[in-house]
C-alpha cells in the first residue's frame, strides 16, 4: 500500500502537505532545520485545534535497528515532525478488555512512517547455531519495590541470545559491570529440567519471522500468548490491562532483537492500533540522543513509557520511563529507567563482538559452554 495516498490520517496528511512548502533539494544546516521544525510544529498545533480526528474501527522487554536513511527522506521527515509535534492525550483502557478506539492521529502517522522505513530494510539470514548480539547503555531503578526510585548512572550492557528454536536451557549470556552471567532457564533442585522454546519471552529471528504480518492478526496472536502467560502465573483478571500488556510486550520485542523487516513493520502498525498511544515530542535516550517518542501511560503503575526514534531516520534509539503523577516512587516527572541501543548484530559465538570480529579470550562464565 502506498502510504502517501492511503491509511490512517490521510485527510490530515493531505491538508498538511497543502500547507507545507516543497522539500529542499539539499540538506539544511542544523540551525535552519530546527527553525523549520519549530515553525511546522506551531502550524500543526494551530491546525490540529480546528480539525478533530476521525476515529476508525480497530482491534485490540529485547529492538529493531534501522540503518540511517539518506536525504531522499527529507520531505517525509518534515511531514512527520510536523504531524507528531504535539502529544496526543492517552486514553485509559479497562482491565482485561481491548478498546476499539485508535491511537491519536499524530502517533498513528509517526508509526506508519516508522513501519514504512522498517519494511524496506534488508532481510537477514540467521541460523539456529548463531547468536543475536545487542550492546546497550542503561540506567535502571535499583530502589525497593514500590519505594523511592534509585536510578543508577548509565552503564554498558551486552547480551548474546541463542537462536536455537529449542526448548533450550542455555538461553544466552549477559555482560554487565565487567562480569559475564549466563542466562539459563529450567527447574532447579533435582527436578526434571525443562528448557524454554522460542516464543514471546525468547524471541528468535525464526520465531519472529513466523508471526503474522497483518496487524490485527498479530495483535490477536500477542494477546493470546500474553493471556496464556498470565493464566499460568495466576494473575487475577481484574489486574490485567490488555492494551498496556500488549504495548509492553511489543516494547520488549523492540529492545534486544534483530528482527525481520516485515515483522518489524507489522509490530509498528499493530502498535498504532493500541488505544492510549501518544507522542512524546522530545524524548532523550540513555546516550543523550534526542528523538521523538511513541508513548503510553500505565495507569496501574503511574508511569509513562516511550519508545524513542531518530526524527530524521526513524531508527529505534532506545526507551525511557518516568512517572506521570506523584506516587510512592517519587514525584511526577521522576525518571525510572532509560536505555540506548548502541550496536546490534548476528554473531557466531558467545562473547563475539561485531567491532572486534572474534570472541574475547578468558575463561567461560559459570554455566557457559566452553565450545560455544
Amino acid at each position: 500500500m502506498n502510504d502517501r495516498t492511503s491509511g490512517p490520517g490521510r485527510a490530515e496528511r493531505e491538508e498538511l502537505a497543502r500547507l507545507l512548502p516543497a522539500p529542499a533539494e539539499r540538506e539544511l544546516p542544523p540551525g535552519r532545520h530546527l527553525h523549520h521544525k519549530d515553525t511546522l510544529m506551531r502550524l500543526i498545533d494551530q491546525d490540529g485545534d480546528r480539525v478533530p480526528a476521525r476515529p476508525r474501527p480497530r482491534l485490540l522487554r529485547p529492538a529493531v535497528l534501522l540503518p540511517a536513511v539518506g536525504l531522499a527522506l527529507g520531505g517525509v521527515l518534515l511531514t512527520t515532525l510536523a504531524v507528531t509535534g504535539r502529544d496526543g492525550a492517552p486514553t485509559p483502557a479497562t482491565a482485561g478488555t481491548v478498546s476499539r478506539a485508535p491511537a491519536p492521529p499524530r502517533a498513528t502517522v509517526l508509526l506508519d512512517r516508522v513501519a514504512s522505513v522498517a519494511a524496506r530494510q534488508d532481510e537477514q539470514e540467521v541460523t539456529d547455531d548463531q547468536f543475536v548480539y545487542v550492546r546497550t547503555l542503561q540506567s535502571r531503578n535499583e530502589g525497593e519495590f514500590g519505594g523511592p526510585v534509585e536510578l543508577t548512572g548509565p552503564h554498558e550492557r551486552e547480551v548474546w541470545m541463542a537462536q536455537e528454536q529449542g526448548p533450550v536451557i542455555d538461553v544466552g549470556l549477559i555482560r554487565e559491570d565487567d562480569a559475564y552471567v549466563p542466562i539459563e532457564v529450567g527447574v532447579p533442585d533435582g527436578e526434571p529440567t525443562v528448557g524454554r522454546p522460542a516464543g514471546l519471552h525468547r524471541p528468535t529471528y525464526t520465531w519472529l519471522a513466523s508471526l503474522p504480518t497483518d496487524p490485527d492478526a498479530l495483535l490477536k496472536r500477542l494477546a493470546a500468548e500474553i493471556t496464556r502467560d498470565q493464566d499460568a502465573s495466576g494473575t487475577p483478571a481484574k489486574e490485567r490491562d490488555r492494551a498496556q500488556d500488549t504495548f509492553d510486550a511489543i516494547g520488549e520485542l523492540l529492545r534486544e532483537t534483530v528482527m525481520p523487516p516485515k515483522t518489524a513493520a507489522a509490530l509498528y502498525k499493530a502498535a498504532a492500533k493500541i488505544p492510549g498511544v501518544s507522542v512524546d515530542s522530545d524524548a532523550v535516550d540513555a546516550a543523550g540522543r534526542h528523538g521523538v517518542g511513541i508513548a503510553r501511560d500505565d495507569t496501574r503503575a503511574g508511569w509513562r513509557t516511550a519508545w524513542i526514534f531518530d526524527p530524521a531516520t526513524f531508527e529505534y534509539l532506545g526507551e525511557r520511563s518516568y512517572l506521570f503523577k506523584d506516587t510512592s516512587m517519587g514525584e511526577k516527572g521522576t525518571l525510572i529507567n532509560k536505555s540506548a541501543v548502541l550496536e546490534r548484530a548476528v554473531v557466531d559465538a558467545l562473547r563475539e563482538k561485531p567491532s572486534a570480529g572474534t570472541p574475547e579470550s578468558g575463561e567461560p562464565a559459570a554455566g557457559e559452554s566452553p565450545t560455544a
